[in-house]
């Protein structure tokens, strides 16, 4: 048989801080749910439960409407690190 891989288990950290509401203007907090090019992260790797990531999605979407989060990233100018230009 094959060797199962035994993976850490995710916890959601919203849950254990008992959030109820996410914020589309606090950018720290939703820069850990964004790839490195802006893309929603899913729940298998940020390990959020469901109810969170529902809200994180729509925290980002909201962001992105008011031009605090860009939709997309240009591949001909790359950054080193676009969380930079976030802050």
């Amino acid at each position: 048989m094959a060797e199962r891989r035994k993976f850490k288990k995710r916890f959601c950290k919203y849950c254990e801080q008992k959030v109820e509401f996410i914020d589309y203007k606090d950018l720290a907090s939703l820069k850990f749910s964004l790839s490195e090019r802006f893309k929603i992260m899913p729940r298998r790797l940020t390990g959020n439960c469901k109810r969170h990531q529902e809200l994180v999605t729509v925290a980002i979407k909201r962001a992105r409407q008011t031009a605090l989060i860009p939709y997309i990233v240009d591949r001909k100018n790359v950054v080193e690190n676009p969380f930079e230009i976030i802050k």
